[in-house]
């Protein structure tokens, strides 16, 4: 029986922008393989998982289980052992770095403008959700931080990735807001993403390059999940 990996090489983190990989299966079970690398991003932090095709063979659903990424496919089965060929559905990802990348910008206008935590939030691709400590939402707030938002998209702020030691994340008061101890004792490495000059967050997310990439932003809709919780519904579009 083959032993399930102690990891596997995560990719994207280094670069989102990877499409295609050559990895070995390390183990099979319950229609899915532990490969000993992916671009794959398997669901987590509000981001759903990548699609595509491994080995010839869908790729349905991605998951992470400890330090391990499960590739669960359509119609067939990966061998142990075996080399396979990869290859992302690349305009889904591409649309949720898109959308990642917008959520971060639009944490950064409203923490810089209201200093509003974000509570919750959730994304498909060029479509999301957000809620914010709010109590109520600020007048005409909808047509505003559309505005400020999609200015900050136009500018083109670079998105600069780093890893930075636990130590020194945990000390950057830029990264507090980001609730950086919750992260495991254990996680040596802290991946921050910083929209340069605007938003500073630790982040396992995938992103583009540049604000720039991401288009335009449409609040859809906004509405009152409780006291000190009102949730934004927001849509991207081609610029």
């Amino acid at each position: 029986m083959t032993q399930t990996p102690a990891a596997t090489d995560l990719v994207f983190l280094r670069d989102a922008y990877q499409r295609e990989m050559e990895a070995t299966v390390l183990a099979w079970a319950d229609g899915a393989a532990a490969l000993d690398a992916t671009v794959f991003y398997p669901t987590g932090g509000g981001q759903p998982h990548d699609t595509g095709v491994l080995g010839g063979l869908e790729v349905v659903d991605v998951r992470k289980d400890g330090s391990v990424v499960w590739h669960h496919v359509a119609g067939g089965e990966l061998v142990p052992g075996t080399t396979v060929h990869g290859v992302l559905d690349w305009d889904r990802r591409y649309a949720l770095m898109r959308t990642h990348t917008m959520l971060h910008v639009l944490c950064g206008v409203i923490w810089n403008e209201w200093g509003k935590p974000v509570t919750g939030g959730n994304m498909e691709p060029l479509r999301a959700r957000m809620d914010f400590e709010f109590d109520p939402l600020p007048e005409h707030f909808a047509g505003v931080v559309t505005e400020r938002v999609n200015a900050e998209l136009a500018a083109g702020r670079r998105v600069e990735v780093s890893f930075l030691p636990r130590d020194v994340a945990t000390a950057d008061a830029d990264l507090i807001r980001t609730k950086v101890n919750l992260i495991p004792a254990d996680v040596g490495q802290i991946r921050v993403v910083d929209i340069v000059g605007l938003d500073k967050q630790a982040d396992g997310g995938t992103h583009v390059r540049s604000t720039a990439e991401v288009g335009r932003v449409q609040v859809v809709k906004t509405e009152s999940k409780g006291r000190g919780n009102k949730r934004l519904r927001l849509a991207v579009h081609d610029a």
